[in-house]
């Protein structure tokens, strides 16, 4: 006759990442990718960008500066060797603005995937070889998909980012994490609609560079539309 296994002890059942106290923010396992805004790393467990799970980030319209809120992120997984993959983008990347922003063009990977954009980001998040993953997916991805690519994303070591519209936001979704962008004065307003921990208590807000050199990287870094296709082609 075995033993019952001994009850976990409570320390060690929040250390878990999934389950936390009703007044504090989830202690995850791995620490966060600091997302370059010091507000914003204070409000998300881990301290930054989490990974091993789908980050939902919720658009009320394209071209507000979006991407910019991701930049600082990705430049320090490319710096660090790491390859960043942009599935189904709306716009053809522009090349000087992502150079510009710090990362490296030769590990930056383009799928122009149409409707296989689901798909594709699955197999992308399964073979574990990317520290970042975009993906634009079609409005209309169902529960059964959005759960396929959490289930693809727990466990990984790479930022999973998912854009979808605003309006999705009442839709529930399994994405550990999901916040919800639109235009404030000199950069973003920040609706944490979903983290692991205590609800947000109000919107904040993080500012975009406006002028000089890095002003290409307010509007998304994109040029011209991005041609389609019914096949799924990757672009280095």
């Amino acid at each position: 006759m075995t033993a019952a296994p001994l009850p976990a002890g409570l320390s060690e059942v929040l250390a878990r990442g999934d389950v936390w106290c009703g007044d504090t923010l989830a202690r995850l396992p791995e620490a966060g990718i600091p997302s370059g805004h010091a507000q914003l790393d204070a409000e998300l467990p881990g301290g930054g960008w989490p990974r091993g799970g789908l980050t939902e980030l919720l658009c009320e319209r394209p071209g507000i500066g979006e991407l910019s809120l991701l930049l600082p992120a990705l430049a320090a997984l490319s710096v660090a060797d790491g390859w960043i993959a942009l599935v189904a983008p709306p716009w053809q990347p522009h090349a000087p603005a992502w150079a510009a922003a710090g990362l490296a063009l030769e590990r930056l990977v383009v799928v122009r995937a149409g409707r296989d954009a689901a798909w594709c980001c699955e197999q992308l998040l399964l073979s574990g070889g990317f520290a970042g993953i975009l993906a634009w997916p079609p409005v209309g991805l169902d529960a059964r998909a959005l759960r396929r690519l959490q289930v693809a994303a727990e466990g990984q070591p790479t930022l999973a980012c998912l854009w979808r519209p605003a309006a999705m936001a009442a839709t529930p979704s399994p994405a550990p994490l999901r916040l919800v962008l639109a235009p404030f004065a000199a950069g973003l307003s920040l609706h944490i609609l979903k983290r692991r921990g205590r609800p947000a208590a109000q919107p904040l807000t993080v500012t975009l560079p406006r002028s000089g050199k890095p002003r290409a990287l307010v509007c998304p870094p994109f040029s011209l539309p991005a041609p389609r296709s019914a096949a799924p082609q990757a672009v280095a």
